[in-house]
């Protein structure tokens, strides 16, 4: 979560009240997941549980995981009379969801998947710091401009771009905004303006291959401040273009709740615990940010899920 997030605020989308087995519209503005296999197993798979009470997009869900019968019949003699409903539909229960985790089906799993074919080439994770302080000031000016480019077949990172930006404004860091965000001083002082930033992150995109017209790529942020509010409200301050690029972008927080059925009221914190990953390094530092994201989104790419555009266009 960005350092001026909480400020402006976001509408949080209901999450969808079906259940695994009712699948999604086709033209689903946020995700789509791949139909259970009925062949496979000769099963359907309704949601898994965990801990925090969200449903999991489990890989016995997707056609590109199914369970080979060994699995099968390993987890029946794990769940016993927990597998099948009367009906013979599986009801994986939080109960089932531990007991299969303590018999090492988590690793299990992990080793049949392959990932679903994305619908972008590369994402690009971004996560911005801004000055900030209580109450609000204004305008907030972007103070560390992280991308993270993840290859859309491996969800592994492959270039990162990190720079430090001169605040101009309000040139000062505050107490408030150093204590959030980490960034001192002396990390902003004699550092590019967002201007300059904004034209070496283009020389970066051309160098990486992102603007080839080829090449899919799309923006991923933690909630639409960044893109929506942030970047275009400060250019439009300082009477500068936003590159058309800035302008489509996936929100992790829309996406998450569209995969898990709940809405991650404290953003990374609660992507992280509901899908049991470690935070990684300092909350509200723009990279360590990015990281997460990163993570999470792997995450549930592994288990089949699909991203897709959230925003609307400009």
């Amino acid at each position: 979560m960005s350092a001026g997030e909480g400020a402006f605020g976001e509408k949080k989308p209901r999450p969808p009240a079906a259940h695994w087995l009712e699948e999604p519209a086709a033209s689903s503005a946020v995700g789509q997941r791949a139909r259970p296999s009925v062949a496979s197993a000769g099963v359907r798979v309704r949601g898994v549980l965990d801990a925090s009470g969200c449903s999991m997009l489990a890989p016995l869900q997707t056609g590109a995981a199914r369970f080979s019968s060994y699995l099968l019949s390993r987890a029946r003699k794990v769940l016993g009379s927990h597998l099948f409903s009367p009906c013979g539909v599986p009801e994986f229960c939080s109960i089932s969801t531990r007991k299969l985790a303590a018999h090492g089906f988590g690793a299990s799993m992990a080793a049949m998947v392959s990932f679903p074919p994305q619908r972008y080439h590369y994402f690009l994770v971004l996560d911005f710091e801004a000055t900030c302080d209580k109450p609000q000031i204004h305008p907030q000016e972007i103070i560390e401009f992280p991308i993270l480019k993840l290859n859309g077949r491996t969800m592994e990172i492959e270039s990162t771009f990190h720079m430090y930006v001169q605040p101009v404004v309000h040139p000062q860091l505050t107490p408030f905004c150093t204590e959030l965000t980490g960034i001192i001083q002396a990390m902003v002082d004699g550092q590019p303006s967002l201007q300059q930033v904004l034209e070496r992150v283009d020389e970066w995109m051309a160098k990486e291959g992102l603007l080839d017209p080829n090449v899919k790529s799309i923006f991923v942020t933690c909630g639409d401040w960044d893109l929506k509010v942030m970047l275009p409200g400060q250019c439009q301050y300082l009477g500068l273009p936003v590159a058309d690029y800035f302008k489509q972008w996936i929100n992790l927080k829309k996406a998450y709740s569209f995969a898990m059925g709940c809405w991650p009221k404290n953003g990374l914190l609660d992507m992280n615990k509901g899908l049991s990953l470690q935070h990684i390094g300092r909350p509200h530092s723009g990279i360590d940010d990015c990281k997460n994201i990163a993570n999470i989104m792997k995450t549930l790419a592994y288990r089949g899920f699909i991203f897709k555009q959230t925003s609307k266009p400009f």
